[in-house]
C-alpha cells in the first residue's frame, strides 16, 4: 500500500471537532528570572534547564515546571517557534507554557502548532510579540486521541531520522575540522614557509552597477555574478574564466571563501584568486578557510580586507604531490558535509521536504467535511 493511500485511509471517515485553543491546552507565561541566577553551564546547584522565547538560555537552581509541555516565543522577530520540553525545567516570562487537557496529545499540539506559523499572529512593532489572549482564540482541528497518537507516530519518525542526520553531520563536521587541522600544520622550519602574495595572484573584483544583475538566469544573463558572500544574481557579460578562489573582503563577514569554476563575474566587493602554477587550489580553499581571514579586516563601521594585508601573511607549501593529496582527503569531508546536491545536508532537506508534505497531508482538516483538503482549512481566529 502506498504512503498516500494508507493516509487516505487513515483519515478516513474521521469526525474532527474545531476547538478553541484556549479550550484545549492552557497557556500561561513563564515567571521572570534575574539574569545573575542563571548559569552558563549545569552543576549540581544549577540543573534545571532555564528556556526564554527561542531555546535554552542556561542553568538555575530550582524548577518552575516539571513533565510534557510546550513552549511557544512570544516576544522577539522568532516569536510563536515552537519546542517540547520533558521533565524538569524553568520557563521565563518571555515564552508561553502549553499545558494540554485531556482533550489533546501534547506531541499533535506541537506538529499541529508547527504548522500553524504562530508567529503571523505577532503584533507588528519594534518587538514583535504574541499574547495568551490573541492565540488562545484560534481554532484548531481535534480528531479523535487514536487518530491523534497514529499521526505523531508517523510524523516523529520523520522528525527523528531528521536529528539522527542532522547529528551525523555535526559528527562528521567535527571530524572534518580534526583533519583538516591534522593535515594543515606544519611546525616552523619544517616546511617552506611563502606569503600568498608570492604563490598567488590575488585581485579585486569590477564594479557592475545593480541594473545590469538579474535575479535568476536567461538566456542573455547565463553568468553568475559574485559579491564578497555569495552569488548576486546573473549578468551578461564573463569577467573571468577557469578555477579560482574569491575572498570576500567587505563587511560583518569578509574573509568568508568561495570555490569558483567556469565563466562568472566578481565584483569590487570580492578578491579574485588565482593560483601559481605549484599551487593546488583546492588544497588553497582548504588552508586559506582554516586561517579565519575575518581576524585579519580593519576594525570599523564596515569591516574590511585589504589586497595588501593578505600579500604579507604567511603560510606553509608543501610539494605539490602533498597538496593534491590532501586536498582529496578534505574534499571527501567537505561534500560529505557541506554539498547541498550529494552527502549529509542534501539528505537532511529531503527529509524535512518529506516531514512537510505528510505533516500537510495529515493536519489537513476541512470544518465541515469528513475528508482532507488543504492544511487546517477553516482555521483562524475564532
Amino acid at each position: 500500500m502506498s504512503n498516500s493511500r494508507f493516509m487516505e485511509q487513515l483519515l478516513d471517515g474521521v469526525e474532527v471537532e474545531w476547538k478553541a485553543l484556549g479550550d484545549v491546552v492552557h497557556m500561561r507565561a513563564g515567571q521572570y528570572i534575574s539574569a545573575s541566577n542563571i548559569m552558563e553551564k549545569s552543576s549540581k546547584e544549577h540543573r534545571y534547564p532555564c528556556f526564554g522565547g527561542n531555546g535554552i538560555r542556561g542553568f538555575v537552581a530550582n524548577n518552575s515546571h516539571n513533565g510534557k509541555h510546550l513552549l511557544i516565543g512570544r516576544q522577539g522577530a522568532l516569536c510563536g517557534n515552537v519546542r517540547r520540553t520533558n521533565g524538569k525545567f524553568y520557563a521565563t516570562e518571555h515564552a508561553v507554557v502549553v499545558t494540554p487537557s485531556d482533550y489533546i496529545n501534547i506531541d499533535f499540539a506541537f506538529h499541529l502548532l508547527t504548522l500553524m506559523n504562530l508567529n503571523q499572529y505577532a503584533s507588528q512593532s519594534a518587538q514583535p510579540g504574541l499574547s495568551v489572549g490573541k492565540i488562545e482564540g484560534l481554532k484548531i482541528p481535534i480528531p479523535p486521541l487514536h487518530i491523534q497518537a497514529e499521526i505523531v507516530r508517523i510524523l516523529d519518525a520523520f522528525t527523528e531520522l531528521t536529528n539522527e542526520l542532522t547529528n551525523e553531520l555535526n559528527a562528521r563536521k567535527k571530524q572534518y575540522n580534526y583533519y583538516r587541522n591534522q593535515l594543515l600544520s606544519f611546525e616552523e622550519g619544517e616546511i617552506e614557509w611563502k606569503t600568498l602574495g608570492n604563490i598567488f595572484h590575488m585581485r579585486a573584483g569590477q564594479h557592475i552597477s545593480a541594473s545590469k544583475i538579474m535575479e535568476k538566469a536567461t538566456n542573455e544573463y547565463i553568468y553568475p555574478c559574485f559579491g564578497g558572500n555569495g552569488i548576486r544574481g546573473y549578468v551578461q557579460e564573463r569577467s573571468h574564466e577557469g578555477e579560482y578562489l574569491l575572498i570576500g573582503r567587505q563587511g560583518a563577514l569578509c574573509g568568508n571563501i568561495q570555490r569558483i569554476k567556469g565563466q562568472f563575474y566578481a565584483t569590487e566587493h570580492a578578491v579574485v584568486v588565482t593560483a601559481n602554477p605549484d599551487i593546488n587550489i583546492d588544497w588553497a580553499f582548504h588552508f586559506l578557510t582554516l586561517m579565519n581571514l575575518n581576524q585579519y579586516a580593519s576594525q570599523s563601521a564596515q569591516p574590511g580586507l585589504t589586497v595588501g594585508k593578505l600579500h604579507t601573511l604567511k603560510i606553509p607549501v608543501p610539494s605539490i604531490d602533498k597538496q593534491t593529496y590532501v586536498a582529496s582527503i578534505l574534499d571527501k569531508f567537505d561534500a560529505l558535509t557541506n554539498s547541498l546536491t550529494e552527502g549529509l545536508p542534501r539528505e537532511i532537506a529531503l527529509r524535512q521536504q518529506q516531514y512537510a508534505y505528510y505533516r500537510d497531508l495529515l493536519l489537513s482538516f476541512p470544518k465541515h467535511n469528513p475528508h482532507p483538503t488543504s492544511p487546517l482549512t477553516g482555521g483562524g481566529v475564532g
